[in-house]
């Protein structure tokens, strides 16, 4: 009798301790980088996010990937010029790669180490701070990236001789459902 009760333990017991992963997808997602110049500012807007994650023994990976061209900011000709700047037709796609510790998952503010490709570089930010809030089974992140130009050896276009500010930081507002 000890030997089933024994067997029983083991087989409803054990699955509970170990791990299973926890895998997310991108269900919505609005990027917003930010122009400054002294004579006008720009947000230029991107619905088109895709993105997976992987939570396993601790650690979180996530991959989100933007088409460059997906940016609109209101003027198709500025769009353009800002495809050529960045070089997106070389590179195509923003892709960003992050990781942080899964107990971070429950906490309101998440502060992650971020890789970001753009424009042929990859620039590395740490300690990003995002904001958490839990929906049911989905999770709506926001934050902002602090990219600047020279992170991505980007030459910052000039409007009547004076350039653009450096900073181009990118507002991330994105819902992810647990899988």
């Amino acid at each position: 009798m000890n030997k089933k009760f024994l067997m029983a333990l083991l087989l409803f017991v054990l699955p509970a301790f170990s791990q299973a992963d926890t895998q997310w997808i991108l269900k919505q997602s609005t990027l917003t980088y930010h122009m400054s110049h002294p004579m006008h500012e720009v947000d230029g807007v991107s619905h088109a996010a895709k993105g997976k994650g992987v939570c396993h023994s601790g650690q979180c990976d996530f991959l989100i990937a933007v088409p460059v061209k997906s940016f609109d900011s209101g003027d198709s000709n500025r769009d353009l010029h800002m495809i050529q700047t960045t070089r997106g037709a070389q590179f195509p796609m923003v892709i960003v790669r992050t990781q942080f510790p899964e107990a971070a998952t429950a906490s309101p503010t998440i502060y992650a180490d971020l890789d970001v490709q753009f424009a042929g570089q990859t620039a590395h930010y740490t300690h990003v701070p995002f904001q958490r809030v839990a929906q049911g089974n989905q999770v709506r992140i926001t934050g902002t990236i602090p990219a600047t130009c020279s992170d991505f050896k980007i030459d910052r276009p000039s409007f009547l001789t004076v350039p653009i500010k450096n900073e181009i930081p990118v507002r991330v507002d994105m819902t992810w459902s647990q899988m």
